[in-house]
């Protein structure tokens, strides 16, 4: 039960951060041509949250939670 109640935890904490990056991430395309230079870096970083988030999620449904 601990271990289930830990890999919710880690959902949440993964999906706040895919959430804020994507913000931040639409937040920069509303800016552009301003920071133009960070598109890549922060679509990767968006990108490697969401993988992380969509594995975890998978952990947890395969975990009965």
């Amino acid at each position: 039960m601990e271990e289930l109640d830990a890999l919710k935890a880690k959902v949440k904490k993964l999906n706040q951060q895919a959430t804020a990056l994507k913000m931040d991430l639409h937040d920069l395309s509303e800016d552009l041509p301003t920071g133009w230079e960070h598109i890549m870096e922060l679509a990767q970083k968006t990108y490697d949250a969401h993988l992380a988030l969509t594995e975890a999620r998978k952990l947890l449904a395969e975990a009965g939670g």
